[in-house]
């Protein structure tokens, strides 16, 4: 999944350290013209990067440009919708990554988590626009998810105690199917967690330890198999993200609000290709 590779790529940013503490040290705020230069910056690097990694490793520029509907999570798609949720996922780790990477220098948290989200959504398009260039062609679909993973992002770094109860998270499995693990759908989770110990009504009580899970898989799709799994479901796990925090492995915490860990959770499941 290219989205995933450009997402793996940016959110190295989001582990440096703890964005508040850094703003901390700043000493003034920052024109307008500064921030517009930086993020600009930002994203033509990014797109430069993609162009480059395009053209080299997914045909951009090989075809004459065109789009087309791919559709949402149907069967009859060429992944049951997992690669839109890809799109979706990537766009709001890039954006917090970038938002981030804007509060170290000096943006207001505010203006960072805007900037970041426009700035992921700038990239994210344009590898789209390449895609358009390629055998793959330009998505609709993919589009409106990347706007959509852009706007979580920018909602839930602007507003801390919203992400102090919700995240949204891909899991990869123990079992890889032998091919690239970025294209590996059949082996990837897409979920919201909902943390109970951003509740003030239970945030003192041992349900405090616990999250509530709702996500989507998809099997069967990228190896064509007759037997085709659409999963939605939900789950309660541990709180993992918390735990770590708490006992001052922020890195860690700061990861796993963004990745979950297979085996740390009960779930419930529905395959709507089920009967």
């Amino acid at each position: 999944m290219k989205s995933l590779l450009c997402c793996i790529f940016f959110c190295l940013v989001a582990v440096t350290g703890s964005a508040q503490e850094r703003f901390s040290k700043c000493t003034s705020e920052l024109s307008l013209s500064e921030k517009n230069t930086k993020s600009l910056s930002v994203s033509l690097a990014g797109i430069g990067v993609i162009t480059i990694w395009g053209a080299l490793k997914w045909d951009y520029f090989s075809q004459s440009p065109h789009a087309g509907s791919e559709g949402w999570f149907a069967n009859t798609t060429k992944e049951g919708g997992a690669d839109k949720l890809g799109h979706l996922y990537s766009s709001y780790v890039i954006s917090h990554a970038l938002s981030s990477l804007y509060e170290n220098w000096c943006f207001e948290k505010e203006k960072a988590a805007l900037y970041g989200s426009l700035s992921s959504f700038a990239i994210m398009g344009y590898m789209e626009v390449g895609d358009s260039f390629s055998e793959y062609g330009f998505s609709y679909e993919d589009m409106i998810a990347n706007f959509l993973g852009c706007a979580a992002g920018y909602l839930l770094y602007k507003y801390p105690d919203l992400a102090g109860k919700f995240s949204l998270r891909w899991e990869y499995g123990f079992k890889p199917n032998g091919t690239d693990f970025l294209t590996d759908y059949d082996n990837s989770k897409y979920l919201l967690a909902v943390k109970l110990n951003g509740f003030e009504s239970v945030n003192k009580t041992f349900l405090k330890h616990f999250e509530l899970h709702m996500g989507y898989y998809a099997r069967g799709f990228s190896d064509d198999k007759d037997k085709k799994e659409r999963n939605f479901y939900l789950g309660i796990g541990l709180n993992l993200t918390d735990l770590f925090r708490r006992y001052s492995w922020k890195k860690t915490a700061v990861v796993l609000d963004y990745i979950q860990i297979p085996g740390t959770y009960l779930q419930y499941k529905h395959d709507f290709n089920e009967n």
